[in-house]
């Protein structure tokens, strides 16, 4: 039997991760972290469900943290097989990963010192640093469009995804116990046409299934000129300017930055806005740099991208003082930092310094997951909690989505539409309920395959000539209602706050301990 079991990206767009077996061979297809609300974060401290030990080989798409971020966890479980990734992709992982590892011993250092204050249990990273040079061993680069083995009886190509540098497509074919080919296509998060550093999307045609991204499946983007691009990013430039604060940018460290950089140097050494100090606070994008220049030669404009790393008012900061330094400046500078959702890292101390004041703008310039503090901020919110503290949000918050590296529906219609015929079943993953429903609503007026929308930990039989679903009574590790939602975890942030605001609302301290006492009686009734 030929089966595939969704266990991440299913109706939400973290997490990728799927497993393909064939009697008894087992390919992973990503092993992704999951980021968004508490609960589906939760995942990543649980026990995978399926044995470590059995995976044979792992195929993986690109690095970003979403789709590479568990390998570490996975090797400490006991996988011992090879990991097959382009060459780019195995380079950046090679930085990638030991940082997420050192990131999560920090943040967890720093959350069981405040468990010990509130007598809580102490917790342990995920994996730490060293778990994850353990890894890198066993990376396997490919060249794209080169047949590879990973297993017996199944063949492996990887396709230009043109959405990060290494990004690819995977073309998987199963042979089968009566001779006939299966030809499986996982699509890997695909880029958009005329990105600013990469190629557009490249990929097979004539397939029987294809596991398709669908992140931006309901979104039409305007389709801009680098030009008109830049005008825009000038325009946000040019108001955070006025504002004589911060502007400050959460960025994904691995490519965003860079294409982000190239521009902002353009507007500078153009002289359409003034020279200012550009902050990379981001020890990982400084890294990740260093590989971006290596395979400069396969980039679009990597002329220009060398150019903007080397500018004279570009700093890059490495350790924890020169990060804190830059809080020291006033008038106009640009940080830009990561996580891209405002998720971990150092864009947090930044948004605590900058969210509460009015002179503070703070640009988003890629998706917002739901239950991330960046969805929060986009959404509007007129308070957060960042670390415990409550913060008001007086800063100016504003939305550029020109730098993702996502395909939107229009493009993402075209590339399914050129991989025909599909003689079996279209899977939509990594996308929330919206994304999926829009993308499908659009694919099922052009397409004759059906469109399959699996949900987290779903597994179906590939064998015949249409997917079946396996309902074996496979436990599912959340409800399709935690995915890819806001969780009790955001309910209570938002609670707290809307609590505070009515207290300070209130004119004296009798009003104040009514309010009180209204709660506590609500909270002893749902005890009775």
């Amino acid at each position: 039997m030929l089966s595939l079991s969704f266990y991440g990206a299913s109706h939400t767009v973290t997490g990728s991760c799927f497993l393909l077996e064939h009697d008894r061979t087992r390919i992973l297809i990503d092993c992704g972290m999951f980021q968004g609300s508490k609960s589906e974060k939760e995942l990543n401290y649980r026990d995978f469900p399926f044995s470590a030990h059995d995976i044979d080989a792992l195929v993986l798409t690109h690095a970003h943290i979403d789709h590479s971020g568990l390998i570490p966890k996975l090797v400490k479980a006991g996988f011992s097989g090879p990991i097959f990734a382009t060459a780019a992709t195995s380079d950046l992982c090679s930085v990638m990963l030991p940082d997420s590892g050192f990131i999560q011993e920090s943040e967890v250092k720093q959350l069981n010192r405040r468990n010990q204050q509130r007598g809580r249990e102490p917790v342990s990273p995920i994996y730490t640093a060293e778990d994850a040079q353990a890894c890198l061993p066993q990376f396997r680069p490919v060249d794209y469009c080169t047949w590879t083995n990973p297993a017996p009886g199944i063949k492996l190509r990887f396709w230009n995804a043109g959405h990060l540098l290494g990004s690819a497509s995977a073309e998987i074919h199963v042979q089968m116990a009566d001779g006939a080919t299966k030809k499986l296509l996982f699509s890997g998060d695909i880029g958009p046409d005329q990105k600013l550093l990469e190629s557009d999307p490249e990929a097979p045609k004539d397939l029987d299934y294809i596991i398709c991204e669908s992140t931006y499946g309901d979104t039409e983007r305007a389709h801009l000129s680098s030009e008109s691009r830049r005008k825009q990013l000038r325009k946000e430039v040019e108001g955070a300017m006025e504002r004589n604060g911060a502007l400050i940018i959460p960025s994904f460290a691995v490519e965003r930055t860079q294409e982000l950089l190239v521009d902002l140097v353009k507007l500078m050494d153009s002289h359409e806005v003034p020279q200012a100090p550009i902050f990379i606070d981001s020890p990982l994008a400084t890294k990740a740099s260093a590989v971006f220049k290596a395979h400069a030669k396969s980039l679009a404009i990597g002329a220009d991208l060398i150019r903007a790393l080397d500018a004279h008012h570009v700093r890059f900061t490495e350790s924890v003082e020169q990060s804190k330094a830059i809080a020291r400046f006033s008038g106009f500078h640009i940080v830009i930092a990561a996580s891209g959702m405002c998720e971990a890292g150092r864009i947090r101390h930044h948004l605590k310094n900058w969210l509460w004041r009015a002179e503070g703008t703070i640009l988003l310039v890629g998706y917002q997951a739901q239950g991330t503090l960046g969805r929060i901020l986009h959404d509007g919110a007129a308070r957060v909690r960042i670390q415990g503290e409550d913060i008001q949000v007086r800063a100016h918050i504003a939305t550029l989505d020109l730098y993702s590296g996502h395909a939107d529906a229009s493009e993402l219609v075209e590339w399914v539409s050129e991989r025909g015929p599909i003689s079996g079943d279209l899977f939509l993953v990594h996308g929330e309920e919206e994304s999926i429903s829009g993308l499908q609503q659009r694919l099922s007026e052009k397409l004759g395959a059906k469109i399959i929308a699996p949900h987290l930990d779903d597994g179906f039989d590939l064998s015949g000539a249409q997917a079946v679903l396996l309902d074996g009574g496979r436990p599912h590790r959340l409800e399709p209602s935690q995915t890819g939602h806001l969780d009790w975890h955001n309910d209570v942030s938002k609670l707290i706050l809307d609590i505070s605001d009515e207290l300070q609302k209130s004119q004296d301290e009798k009003s104040r301990r009514v309010i009180i006492r209204r709660l506590r009686r609500a909270l002893e009734n749902e005890k009775a």
